[in-house]
């Protein structure tokens, strides 16, 4: 039929179909399929035909490639599907085939089971089977034992048997494999099969040598299968040391494997294992690895031991052609290695963002791979990112806590971003783990060298001194470790120059003496001697490694070593030395990297000193610096400190204004321009030095804006003017000051002056920062901080001045120290400090005649003042003294004197108002109304200022009360809180006298006391006592007050000013209760109760005599209250009596006094008590007379248990004693039964008093 239509293709379609279907393709066969695809190049049958014969001819790429074609075309062909997975399997592609094999089933399934078809679904299951085993995985391996299930007659295949056996075996099921390989050669002992399946169960057991001898058996029934010898091969690879030193018989093995399966690619990755980790041929390691990777490209191994080869071999390109040829087939989640690689590779050549996308990628397939974590840490590390690299290496750390170089990371960046003492904890994680660890070691010195540095800026000196001995001391470690590394030495060097800013009496530095050639201990080094030592140390490393840079540090020694022996007053001729060796070295490091802005600067800055004076080299060192760094406000800065100093103001001007420019938080540039605006005279000059404190704290800057704060208050002219509105209140110039100025003045122990005195930690001979210092503090009326603070500096400054030539400072140093001495009330060491003075000066005179009075010496101060009018110029200052001297000769009882000398002053035209003053306060102390209320007219004439309300008032009112005039008093301090209703001391005056003058108006006066409290918090203090008063006569005391207002209100106010109001409310406690008793008394009369009254004066009389220990006298009081109470019928009166008179006598007895008199006295009240009422505090009494009595009888159980159990509406107070009582009764007894009972009661009720003891009790 061909033959007659040889142009028809249907005769060669079902010509190959026939010959697909017989399962085998002759060589004429495959000239028909041949024939077909020419004619139809997309022809089924033909081009499965043509995969049928390349698959027998072992051409198993050709056969996939027709095989996966022709099936496109003609889909129900199972032969097709069935050799297709075939070929898969050769190639050794699991995974296709097993696709494929479930294709083929479906079509038999859908075909239905006959015969043949029988026998064709068999093939398929078994080789499903076999692919399904190549996966090795444990859900295929399953999968693998059900699929062998459904072949017909398995059990008795040993084919079939041994994939069973391979199943089970993968699946970690030793039993059932061991099982059927047992069973396996015994019925067939000369099955290769079986033997091979016997050597793989002892590979897995580890069990070497049999698996050799098994493996060996194996090949002598078929030296032809590659699994076998890659078995045997692996075998031996597997082996122990000896054998593993020679790897020539696995090599063997793995060629013959090689060579008869060319595609088993696992072979070819132990082939590369073997060149490169025996022999160390890399290249031939690199395409063993390639060609297994090519055949399998789900085995990561090979993939990344060929990229980390070709990186190894410096071939990134085809390194990275295949990581990309892998990531770009790859889904999300899968092939790490790829993109783990693939990110170090973008990390390692500078492409910072592609490396940080690729590392994500990695970590989506793994989470939990500490590595990868680490790898993106860098990454973002490498672009910046700081703070993402930080949580990068934290997560690290957490996933694997052994990880020391993520933990060191950790510090390290948490070091760049200046949380030094969080990296100083990670650090000693490590150094806890590996104590020699020398970056470890070398961050923990960084880290103390860096906050010392942070310190100094905040001039918290003495922080500063230990973090630098700290810094040392872990140096010193690290290079006991290593001594070879230059850095170290050069860090110990910055150590030991950092302190050069502070005092030398702070410096005293331990350091170990291993760094000064000793084998142990410790030295402590002066701050010369550290200085030197951090010469010898930059020596070390240049030594070790010449750096411009250590030059460079070694030249700013040697000039800091010359400011410290100018400071000391050192030979000139060391000093000249010093110098000289600085510029030495900082030519040096000029010359090896002329570029740096630095080395420039620096240069610069030390060709200025005083002894070298060399302004021209400085000049070209600053403009070097900053033709080689344009953003140089440095630089800027010094070329016009040099201007200035040369007097050249404008170009100096012009250099700082370019450096405010370029950095506009550069505080030295801002000092150049206040120091300029301060020599021409400039408005700005405040301002500009306000401007720097708030920069950053600087010597220069605070003392500037210090003396101009100063000079401003010091003019009282100028209190309305727009400059000391908006410089000095808009501005809060004042506290801002004292701060900066306590910077700048910083005590610190001196021991060579005295015990108790200091010195300044920076600043050690300038008297007029302690003056302004302590004048600050007195404007801020901080007068105890003051003497606790500054008394000391005061001291000092005495001291330091008494020395110099400057008397004038002195004079005016120890004046206000004496004034501040007087505030404070120190007024000996007052009158000491003016008597050092010449007494010349007004000022000193008159400090000391105040002195003087407020120590009691009224005689000498009269002599003071009188001397101070022998001098006095002015009429004003004339007229202060006066009165002065007229209060001192008040206090001498010379009456006619002072009223003669005030008097003779207030009839002038134009008198002082604290003349007019003192006169009306004279009057009143003297009782004479008239001369007050004519004083106080005259002043009322003169006296302006708001200011002097209150002292207005309170002259006017106590005329008023001279006068006997009560109700004018209150109305008068009305209509003065009306005049003025923001003046919290006109409160507090109404509140106190209301309380004092008007009862009937209490109410009013306990809201102009809360009034007071809120306008001004300091001053309503004691306002608040004056409301609590008033709120005792409005009877806020009584029981119908449930809010305790007015307890509350003594609280408040005990609380806001603890010390001063407890001692006020001590020196009026029997003002109080004899104010308390006249309220109570007066108001019981008032309403007619004179009865009540008398009960009420005999009980106060009985506690009255009680607090004197006059017992028997309290008692006849008592029983005179309840004989008045018995006759007016009352039954509260009564019972209180009877109460009162039990609690005495219960309170004597126990106080041990042998009387029989007293017990009988407590039976017989609480028993009358009780007949009147059931009274549980009379139960009570009884239950503790019988305690005090008989502790352990019966009956003081029954009492206690009376009032603790059968009382539900009992006070709890008396309930909280009762318990406490039984409870001692009950331990007394060691009836634990009924403690317990007790305790559970006590915890219901949450009496924590008795829990408390009952564990007392116990633990006793």
């Amino acid at each position: 039929m061909i033959n007659i239509y040889p142009t028809v293709q249907y005769p060669l379609e079902v010509l190959c179909l026939h010959l697909i279907e017989s399962g085998s393709i002759t060589d004429e066969g495959q000239q028909y399929c041949c024939r077909l695809v020419d004619m139809d190049s997309k022809s089924g049958p033909g081009l499965i035909g043509l995969g049928i014969k390349a698959l027998q001819d072992k051409k198993y790429e050709d056969a996939v490639g027709n095989l996966t074609e022709g099936l496109k075309e003609s889909p129900l062909c199972t032969t097709g599907w069935y050799r297709l997975a075939e070929a898969h399997v050769k190639m050794h592609r699991p995974k296709e085939a097993v696709l494929s094999c479930n294709q083929a089933l479906k079509n038999i399934d859908n075909l239905g089971v006959s015969g043949g078809s029988l026998h064709q679904k068999n093939l398929c299951l078994r080789l499903k089977a076999e692919a399904l085993i190549k996966l090795s995985d444990c859900e295929s391996s399953e999968e693998a034992v059900c699929t062998l299930d459904q072949v017909s007659d398995a059990y008795n295949i040993p084919g079939l048997l041994v994939l069973k056996s391979l199943a089970y075996l993968n699946k970690g099921s030793l039993d059932e494999a061991s099982k059927i390989m047992e069973d396996l050669l015994s019925s067939y002992p000369d099955l290769a099969e079986a033997h091979a399946l016997e050597g793989l169960i002892n590979f897995t057991k580890k069990d070497y040598l049999q698996a050799e001898k098994c493996f060996q058996r194996a090949l002598e029934k078929d030296a032809e299968v590659a699994e076998y010898h890659y078995q045997l091969g692996l075998t031996y690879w597997s082996m122990d040391e000896e054998t593993r030193k020679d790897k020539t018989k696995a090599l063997n093995h793995f060629l013959k494997a090689a060579r008869l399966d060319t595609y088993m690619g696992k072979v070819f990755c132990y082939l590369g294992h073997y060149y490169r980790d025996v022999v160390g041929d890399k290249n031939r390691a690199r395409g063993c690895y390639r060609k297994a990777f090519e055949l399998d490209d789900t085995d990561a191994e090979s993939g990344a031991a060929a990229v980390d080869l070709s990186v190894e071999l410096e071939d990134m390109e085809t390194a990275l052609a295949i990581l990309t040829t892998v990531t770009q087939k790859a889904s999300a989640g899968t092939v790490k290695w790829a993109w783990l690689r693939r990110g170090l590779y973008h990390l390692k050549a500078g492409q910072h963002s592609q490396a940080v996308a690729d590392l994500q990628a990695a970590l989506r397939a793994d989470p939990k791979d500490f590595n990868c974590w680490e790898s993106l840490g860098e990454a973002y590390l490498s672009r910046g990112g700081y703070t993402t690299a930080l949580k990068s290496f934290t997560k690290a750390s957490e996933l694997n806590p052994e990880s020391t170089y993520s933990v060191f990371k950790v510090a390290a960046i948490q070091q760049i971003l200046g949380k030094y003492k969080e990296a100083v904890a990670q650090y000693q994680l490590i150094i806890k783990k590996k104590e020699d660890y020398v970056p470890a070691l070398k961050g923990l010195g960084e880290c103390h060298l860096l906050m010392a540095k942070a310190a100094l800026v905040d001039y918290l000196d003495g922080k500063a001194v230990d973090y630098t001995e700290k810094a040392l001391e872990y140096f010193t470690w690290a290079l006991q470790h290593r001594a070879d590394v230059s850095c170290l030495w050069k860090l110990v060097g910055d150590a030991c120059t950092s302190l050069y800013a502070v005092s030398p009496s702070k410096v005293n530095v331990n350091v170990l003496g291993v760094l000064l050639g000793q084998k142990e201990g410790k030295q402590v080094l002066n701050k010369n001697e550290l200085l030197h030592l951090g010469e010898r140390c930059y020596g070390r490393a240049l030594k070790l490694m010449s750096t411009s840079n250590t030059w460079c540090d070694l030249g700013i020694n040697y000039y800091r070593q010359a400011q410290h022996l100018a400071e000391t007053g050192s030979s000139m001729d060391d000093l000249t030395e010093l110098l000289e060796k600085s510029l030495h070295c900082l030519k040096k490091a000029v010359r090896l990297d002329s570029s740096n802005h630095l080395y420039w600067n620096a240069l610069g800055v030390v060709s200025c000193y005083n002894g070298i004076r060399n302004y021209a080299l400085a000049q070209h060192c600053f403009i070097k610096s900053i033709q080689s760094e344009q953003i140089n406000a440095v630089a800027w800065t010094n070329l016009g400190v040099l201007y200035l100093a040369n007097e050249n103001i404008e170009q100096a001007h012009e250099a700082f204004k370019m450096a405010q420019s370029l950095d506009p938080s550069y505080l030295m540039c801002w000092i150049g321009q206040a120091l300029i605006a301060e020599t021409v005279g400039s408005y700005d000059t405040m301002d500009l030095f306000r401007h720097t404190t708030e920069l950053s704290m600087h010597t220069e800057g605070a003392i500037g804006y210090a003396y101009w704060v100063c000079t401003t208050l010091q003019d009282k002219s100028n209190r309305e003017t727009e400059l000391y509105q908006n410089n000095i209140l808009k501005m809060n110039a004042i506290p801002a000051t004292q701060v900066v100025l306590s910077k700048y003045i910083d005590k610190a122990p001196m021991g060579n002056i005295g015990k108790g005195f200091t010195q300044t930690e920076r600043i050690q001979n300038y008297a007029p920062a302690f003056s302004m210092l302590g004048y600050l503090n007195e404007h801020l009326q901080l007068k105890k901080q003051a003497a606790d603070s500054y008394q000391d500096i005061y001291s000092w400054a005495i001291l330091l001045l008494q020395t110099a030539e400057d008397k004038d400072t002195y004079n005016v140093t120890v004046r206000n120290y004496g004034r501040l001495l007087c505030s404070i009330g120190e007024y000996d060491k007052a009158i000491q400090a003016f008597k050092s003075t010449p007494l010349e000066e007004l000022e000193d005179i008159i400090g000391f005649a105040l002195a003087l009075f407020m120590k009691g010496l009224h005689k000498e101060s009269s002599n003071a003042y009188e001397r101070a009018l022998s001098i006095v110029e002015l009429e004003q200052d004339k007229a202060h003294i006066l009165t002065a001297l007229a209060i001192t000769e008040y206090k001498q009882g010379k009456m006619n004197v002072a009223k003669t000398l005030l008097f003779k002053y207030s009839i002038l035209k134009e008198p002082t108002i604290e003349s007019l003053q003192a006169l009306c306060s004279l009057g009143l102390a003297m009782q004479d109304a008239t001369l007050s209320k004519a004083a106080l007219n005259e002043l009322l004439k003169h006296e302006k200022q708001k200011d002097s309300d209150y002292q207005r008032c309170l002259l006017t009112l106590a005329i008023h009360a001279l006068q006997g005039r009560s109700v004018a008093v209150q109305r008068q301090a009305s209509k003065a809180v009306h005049s003025n209703p923001a003046d919290p001391a006109l409160w507090s005056l109404l509140s106190r006298v209301v309380a004092q003058y008007a009862q009937q108006n209490a109410k009013g006066g306990a809201v102009a006391g809360n009034v007071a409290h809120i306008l001004d918090s300091n001053h309503g203090k004691k306002a608040l006592l004056y409301t609590a008063v008033n709120q005792l006569a409005m009877g806020s005391s009584s029981t119908e007050d449930e809010k305790n207002t007015t307890l509350k209100t003594i609280q408040k106010a005990a609380l806001l000013s603890p010390v001063q109001d407890k001692e006020f409310l001590e020196n009026y406690n029997q003002s109080l209760e004899k104010w308390s008793l006249f309220q109570a008394v007066t108001g019981l009369i008032d309403t007619g109760r004179i009865s009540e009254a008398e009960a009420f004066c005999t009980k106060w009389l009985a506690h009255v005599y009680q607090s004197q220990g006059m017992m028997g006298a309290a008692e006849m009081c008592y029983r005179k209250s309840l004989q008045v109470a018995s006759q007016q019928g009352s039954w509260s009166g009564k019972l209180s009596s009877l109460l009162r008179l039990a609690l005495l006598a219960l309170k004597v007895y126990m106080a041990n006094i042998s009387n029989d008199h007293w017990p009988s006295l407590v039976q017989e009240a609480t028993t009358e008590a009780l007949k009147l009422c059931f009274c549980p505090l009379a139960v009570l009494v009884q239950a503790l007379l019988q305690f005090s009595c008989k502790m352990g009888a019966r009956e003081t159980r029954r009492l206690l248990e009376r009032v603790v159990y059968h009382q539900p509406e009992c006070p709890k107070y008396i309930v909280s004693t009762a318990r406490w009582y039984l409870l001692r009764h009950l331990h007394a007894k060691n009836d634990y039964e009924l403690i317990d009972v007790l305790v559970n009661n006590a915890k219901i009720h949450g009496d924590t008093r008795v829990l408390e003891l009952n564990q007392k009790l116990f633990s006793e």
